[in-house]
């Protein structure tokens, strides 16, 4: 499991695979949480699974962080097309920073699809980029690469592995999951459509790490709705809460606890309301939970007030964080309100919370977050080690292949996958070239890689 010392041989420096090769090479996520972009190299060609972002990790800092994409970009001409497994920041954010660069087909679901269509018009590239939506389950040829779609849960709608099939081998990228037995939005998981994965031999499976340190299994998402409903009945005055924007599952069970508990709803921040609006044109919204005017919150009494508020992670630009500071134009906070974190510290984001927490607090409000003793009030999207477990055993694939995640979860991962009986494990990190036929092996540091730095206007 650990780094590899040989230096594998590649077929010419060019760094192009032959017809006998099948390669993976993450130019971002890998050692790391966020800034999702993995490469898959056959036959001469080039596949993109995922284009996300990052964030600057310093306080009030107004900056996006991209994987550097020189070495696909400088191969564009062999890049067949871009696979967006879900609508995460980290896995879809940063396509309307590089596409330009790539100018090549982008192939997502319909939830996805929204999502990103919008942050493809705000950059005026919604004209130029070929965008094709998929529904789950499909399955389509991209140059040399076969790929089926397999719907799995997460904590956003639609998300989705994807089966690479090569005539050098076959993998499975992950992408972000959870078995969520009652997601609240969307359909569950299909245990059989995992299981089937084992006869055709998998070579390799490209994984979540982010829970490997994690006992135990992630609670559903319907395991949170009790706890919610419970915080929302005893809070006194107003209700704020924030979690994460693309968590639709999570915002309906906010909105119903303020429906179940007499208060009035409203939402405050962008991409809440983008979310939304993406979740009701796909139809993973109840029409029956609506919101009111946030300029008319002021106006109510604060026992019949509910908010839900971006800044779950402390962002500076975000509703709670300027709630917090009292510079909100539509709602300022009195001793006694109840503000819900939803969600968790995101690795790297623990300073720039803990301010809005300080903040909160000096204002006598009431703090509720996720305790070990406490009303469950969030769980996370990603898998623990119990669900790890029943991938291997449902899956079988000869390789295990950690990623998304710093290096401690990547080498919980590969410890896991070993005692699971998968017979190899390949540590890595962003810019290593994973082989994985047909000599399986890591060449270290054989792609040059970096991250661009993207200031944000007003900043």
């Amino acid at each position: 499991m650990n780094r590899p010392t040989e230096i594998l041989p590649i077929n010419h420096e060019l760094l192009s695979p032959s017809i006998a090769d099948l390669w993976f090479v993450p130019l971002g996520g890998c050692g790391e949480i966020g800034s999702n972009l993995n490469l898959y190299g056959h036959d001469g060609q080039w596949l993109i699974v995922d284009c996300g972002i990052g964030f600057d990790r310093e306080p009030g800092a107004e900056a996006v962080i991209t994987p550097d994409p020189g070495f696909i970009s400088a191969r564009r001409e062999s890049l067949v097309g871009m696979v967006i497994t879900h609508a995460h920041e980290d896995h879809v954010g940063a396509v309307a920073y590089l596409w330009a660069e790539l100018q090549c087909p982008v192939y997502c679901t319909s939830f996805t699809a929204v999502i990103l269509r919008r942050k493809l018009a705000e950059a005026g590239l919604l004209s130029k980029v070929p965008l094709h939506v998929l529904p789950t389950g499909a399955s389509h040829r991209l140059g040399c690469f076969d790929l089926r779609w397999i719907g799995i849960t997460h904590s956003t709608p639609e998300a989705q592995c994807l089966l690479i099939e090569t005539s050098a081998g076959r993998v499975l990228h992950t992408g972000d999951w959870k078995w969520d037995a009652d997601p609240q939005v969307g359909p569950s998981y299909d245990e059989e459509a995992f299981r089937s994965l084992a006869a055709l031999k998998l070579d390799a499976l490209v994984g979540d790490s982010t829970c490997a340190t994690v006992e135990g299994r992630s609670p559903s998402e319907g395991d949170v709705v009790a706890g919610i409903n419970q915080v929302v009945s005893d809070a006194k005055g107003r209700v704020v809460a924030t979690c994460f924007g693309s968590n639709i599952a999570r915002m309906q069970t906010l909105a119903r606890a303020a429906a179940d508990n007499g208060r009035y709803l409203a939402l405050f921040g962008r991409s809440l309301v983008n979310n939304y609006q993406a979740a009701l044109e796909t139809g993973f919204w109840d029409r029956d939970l609506t919101f009111i005017d946030p300029t008319h919150i002021g106006y109510l009494p604060p026992e019949e007030v509910m908010i839900i508020a971006t800044g779950s992670q402390g962002d500076a630009r975000a509703a709670l964080t300027r709630i917090a500071a009292g510079n909100h134009p539509d709602l300022e906070l009195e001793a006694g309100d109840t503000v819900v974190f939803s969600s968790r510290d995101i690795p790297g984001n623990e300073l720039a919370i803990e301010r809005v927490r300080q903040a909160l607090v000096s204002k006598d409000v009431k703090i509720v977050e996720q305790t070990e003793h406490g009303p469950l009030i969030h769980t996370s999207g990603h898998p623990g080690r119990d669900d790890l477990k029943d991938m291997y055993e449902w899956v079988a694939p000869r390789i295990a292949i950690p990623v998304h995640g710093e290096p401690h979860h990547l080498a919980a991962h590969a410890s896991l996958a070993a005692d699971c009986g998968v017979p190899q494990q390949l540590l890595g990190r962003n810019g290593d070239l994973f082989v994985l036929a047909p000599q399986p092996g890591v060449r270290p540091g054989a792609v040059a890689v970096g991250r661009r730095t993207i200031r944000q206007s007003g900043s």
